[in-house]
């Protein structure tokens, strides 16, 4: 009984604070924090990354996003799918989505761009309760346990939801600007009986800016980018750049908590340094993130990303490009 105590006081604090997984590489495969990249390269493209978090600690966290999208030119629009699953060792706790994905261009100037986009998604989280044991299920004269129980605070396995998200996005050359609403209709996301959770909005601001110095040409050039978020009472700022070489690319961003809920909490909560290097249609990328706070021998955290391209290969990491 007092496992699942435990396990119910954990459900709400994590499910009444739930907070969207975040990917450092988010301007290397833009489609993980905006939609209206869905078909912004005017061909077919797809790409995945995947992200461990704290791997020498007893709560690791794995996540991965993965994508597939494609440009209508009879449309106008861009159309795609993408997955996204999220899982933590230490509580078996384990989310699933999937969502579609429609962008629409409107072309304002020859070279700036409004995309407007819709993201329709059906989600489903789970915990694995099956070796839970309650007390009703215990004998304890015969020491037989039962497979069923009538225990009031049985919690459920798993439940399924529908979500819905917007994005607006702004491109002028390879630089642009986001914003993107995540959870518009709150959808419940209780594990306990009966319970209600609404899932808070996920609110994001992000772009990616060409500084008017080493661009020669289109596959060399200096970025500055950043993603500001906000759920609920937590916030985070990313920021920094990258600079882009030909077939290569390094940046380094700093993770912050600008307004601090907490006096002892750190504003500067990791350095993160990111290479990636463009072969063909193929972009790899690859960061770790140096933790600044007291958290101890976490073993970091870092991403893997791997994305294609149709047609025309670009060496441009996050830049789109409109060959049409």
């Amino acid at each position: 009984m007092r496992k699942l105590i435990f396990i119910i006081i954990l459900l709400n604090f994590k499910l009444s604070f739930a907070q969207d997984p975040i990917f450092t590489q988010f301007f290397v495969i833009p489609e993980t924090v905006n939609t209206g990249f869905t078909g912004a390269y005017g061909n077919t493209k797809a790409g995945i990354i995947h992200r461990v978090q704290w791997p020498k600690l007893n709560f690791s966290i794995n996540t991965q996003f993965a994508y597939v999208d494609n440009w209508f030119e009879e449309l106008n629009s861009g159309l795609g799918i993408s997955i996204l699953n999220h899982k933590e060792t230490h509580t078996r706790y384990n989310l699933t989505q999937f969502n579609l994905n429609y962008a629409y261009e409107v072309q304002i100037t020859d070279r700036f761009y409004f995309m407007p986009s819709i993201s329709i998604g059906m989600g489903g989280k789970d915990f694995g309760f099956q070796n839970i044991l309650l007390e009703d299920q215990i004998n304890p004269f015969s020491g037989l346990i039962s497979n069923t129980t009538i225990d009031p605070s049985i919690v459920q396995d798993n439940i399924t939801y529908f979500d819905f998200s917007s994005s607006l996005l702004f491109m002028y050359d390879r630089s642009w600007f986001g914003l993107t609403i995540k959870h518009l209709n709150r959808p419940n996301i209780s594990l306990l009986y009966q319970g209600n959770v609404p899932l808070d909005m996920f609110m994001s601001l992000h772009g990616s800016l060409e500084l008017p110095i080493f661009n020669s040409n289109d596959n060399k050039g200096l970025f500055v980018v950043f993603n500001g978020m906000r759920q609920s009472e937590y916030n985070r700022l990313d920021f920094g750049a990258h600079y882009q070489q030909d077939w290569f690319t390094f940046g380094l961003l700093a993770a912050t908590n600008p307004i601090k809920n907490n006096p002892e909490s750190h504003f500067l909560t990791s350095i993160n340094a990111i290479a990636g290097i463009a072969w063909e249609n193929f972009r790899f990328g690859y960061s770790y993130s140096f933790n600044m706070s007291d958290i101890g021998r976490d073993g970091g955290v870092y991403e893997l990303s791997v994305s294609w391209q149709g047609g025309d290969k670009s060496n441009c990491f996050g830049c789109p490009k409109y060959p049409k």
